[in-house]
Formats: C-alpha cells, structure tokens, sequence
C-alpha cells in the first residue's frame, strides 16, 4: 500500500495546534469550515460521499455557518454555486469521476467566467470498465479547462491546502475556480494524525472577503454576465480574445500566488508544503523519478533504500498539476539526466502518462534532450507499492546507458 508521510515543518510552530486523527475526507470538510464558505452544494459519490457527508454534519451541528443546497445532480451542484458567487458569496463543493463528467458544461463556464470557487476532486478513475476506486483520471480529463489543480500528498496536505485554495481562487490576480485533488481510496479513507489550526489564526490568513469585485449579480450595479460574443464583424470576436487571454494570464498569475501564499502558511502555522515542485534527495543525484499525490510516500521509501544501496537517485513531486509548473520543473531537472515519470491515469492521445506527456513539454524548453521514460501504475485504486518503485528506479537507471523504450511500462500488468 501507498504510505503517507506528514510533511516536516521548515520552522517550530507559532502557536499550539489542536491534533485529531481523521481521514482525508473529514479532514476537507474540517479545511472548509475552517474558511467560512458563504453556500456549500452537495451531491455524494463514491469516494467523494463521506466528504460532503462530513461538511453536511458540521453544518447540522452549528459548527459551520453555511447555506446548503443538496441538489438533483452534479449539473445543479455548480450552477447554484454559480449563482452563489456572482451574488458575492464564498462557495465549495467536491465530486469525481461520473459527478465530475455530468457537471462538465457549469464546469467549464466557471473558469471563463473568473468565479473563484473551490472544489475537491475525490480522484477516481474511468467508469468503464466498471471501476469505483481511486486513479486521477478524472481530474486529469479535464486540466485543460482552465481550473488551477492542486495535488496532496497527505491528510495534511488536504486540510491546509483546502483552505488556502479558497484564497489563492479569490487573489485578485488569479480570479480562477481551484481544484484540490486528494486521491480516492488512499487519502479519502485514509486515517492519519492531522493538527488543526485554530480558526482566529485561519480567519487572519484569509483576511477581508473580497469575492465578486469583478463580475456580479447586483441592481445596483446591472451588468450583462457571461454575454454572448464571437462571431464575425463587430466586436464580438476581439471580446472573446479578451476573455480567453485574461484566463491564461489569470493561471500563470497563480503560480506566483500559489508559491506567496504556501509561504504566508508556513510562517503562520510551522508547516511548509512545496508549492509548485517538491525536491526529495535530489542533491548528488544523476537521475530521478517523479510523482504526483499519494503515491509519493512509497516513492520516498523506495529513493531512500536505493540512495541506501548507493544509487545515485532523487523524487520530484508535483503539486501544481495546473498550470504546469513549467520554469521551476526546469530548474529541478537541470542536473538530471534520467527522467522516471510515474502516473496514475492515462493519455491516451500520445500512449504514455498525462504528466509524462507535459513533462515532455517541459523538456522542450529547456533546449537539451533529457532520456526519459513513461510508467502507468495505480489504476483502478491498485497499489503502487515500495517494490513497484524499485522497478521504476532500475529501468530510469538504465536510460543513462542504454535507449528508452517506445512504450510506457504498466506497472501492476501482471499483480
């Protein structure tokens, strides 16, 4: 099994911090409560059920002052929270897998529509064939719709990240809708100690609510929202331009937002979460595998026997999946010459991993040819074990003498 390891803070703690021990999902829920959502919408779905569960029961006791809507279906779940936004309100929900496909349409028009809502993606993989457990293809299916993607590594992770996603989506330089990715299975049920922040503390991170300056359904400032343009002749074309051009520099403005706000975190509550690319035993290293979410905890294991048996190997971790964390990857990779990427879902446009693929990207820019290969593991909630990684650290090993394979290496093929 996938093993999660608390992140070691980089500076004693500022003030004592209630622990609890709960699970990833509870442990979402408590990160909204912790940010004072003006309006939650729910609709439960394996594995994402127990986490809108969990915020329905902190509203139900008096612990969380929200409204709730338990919608018809996912469809509804955003376009409420739509509304909900526009009105000036902080706004949550989660979902994946089919949930996440059936409200693709509001999903789409959030990000256009620069509505900073937050949303966690209980990771799930392809329904067909028939699967309920934990993958990131969902997530992955859609990062190219203009929500920022944040991935966890721990129950932690998924608590303090949960809630500063609310105020990196409602950063006046970003105005984007956030996805807090926790994957299904290993984080959701997944129980481990976690310190809760206390909420005073919270409450000065976050700072004055400022969500609707924008865009907003207000008489006394009437505006057309979300008018249609395109087209030919007039100015309808120039207009869409403007709207899709403000998104992607909204999303690049976030790397820089995502990175000061980490930091605002960790010199207020003692716990230091690489923003954008996490760097494990990279120092002396010649080559080195790369992760994303859960499975990092065994990938750590494995790097930390191999360096043990005097290989000289590294982990990469991505947390900012979207927008691809492209300069600081760069400056990761810039001594590595073996690449191992390791994903959790699939592309199947180019037969390797999504993050292999934009890696490859990546790899482009940095104007030197860096052997790499692509390995699939994880599917369908399969385990990525310490020896799974043992497997990718041998092959990576091998591309510094010999080529890389044409094919991506599918990990529990034969478990």
């Amino acid at each position: 099994m996938t093993t999660a390891t608390l992140e070691t803070p980089s500076q004693a703690k500022p003030a004592k911090q209630k622990v609890i021990l709960c699970e990833g999902n509870e442990a979402a829920a408590l990160g909204v409560a912790l940010a004072r959502p003006d309006m939650v919408a729910v609709y439960p779905i394996t594995p994402q059920s127990s986490l809108v569960e969990h915020v329905a029961k902190l509203i139900a006791d008096g612990r969380m002052d929200a409204d709730i809507v338990d919608a018809e279906g996912e469809h509804s779940v955003l376009s409420v929270l739509q509304g909900a936004a526009l009105a000036g309100g902080r706004t949550y929900t989660a979902t994946c897998g089919p949930g996440l496909a059936f409200m693709f349409e509001p999903y789409f028009r959030t990000s256009g529509m620069r509505l900073p809502i937050v949303m966690s993606i209980v990771t799930r993989d392809g329904i067909t064939p028939q699967s309920v457990w934990g993958g990131h293809q969902d997530a992955m299916t859609v990062r190219e719709v203009g929500w920022v993607q944040l991935y966890c590594e721990t129950v932690q992770e998924v608590l303090d990240t949960t809630v500063m996603a609310f105020k990196i989506a409602e950063h006046h330089d970003v105005m984007l809708p956030v996805n807090v990715c926790l994957d299904g299975n290993y984080l959701s049920y997944g129980t481990s100690r976690v310190e809760l922040p206390d909420q005073a503390e919270v409450d000065a991170f976050m700072g004055v609510k400022d969500v609707n300056w924008h865009v907003a359904l207000d008489p006394l400032r009437p505006m057309a929202v979300d008018p249609l343009t395109g087209g030919s002749g007039g100015k309808g074309p120039s207009t869409f331009v403007r709207y899709r051009k403000g998104q992607c520099r909204g999303m690049q403005n976030s790397l820089r937002v995502i990175e000061e706000i980490h930091e605002e975190w960790a010199q207020r509550f003692g716990r230091c979460f690489a923003p954008l690319v996490e760097e494990y035993r990279l120092d002396g290293a010649d080559y080195a595998i790369m992760t994303l979410g859960s499975m990092t905890g065994a990938a750590k294991d494995a790097v930390d026997e191999a360096r043990d048996a005097g290989k000289r190997i590294g982990l990469i971790k991505l947390k900012t999946f979207s927008p691809f964390p492209v300069e600081a990857l760069l400056k990761t990779l810039k001594n590595i010459q073996a690449l191992g990427v390791v994903d959790r879902s699939v592309g199947f446009r180019w037969n390797c991993g999504p993050m292999y693929q934009e890696t490859m990207g990546a790899l482009y820019r940095l104007g030197r040819h860096i052997p790499s290969m692509s390995f699939i593991g994880g599917l369908a909630g399969a385990d990525i074990t310490v020896g799974h990684f043992h497997r990718v650290i041998e092959a990576t090993e091998k591309l510094m003498t010999g080529p890389a394979p044409t094919e991506p290496v599918w990990l529990n093929e034969k478990d």
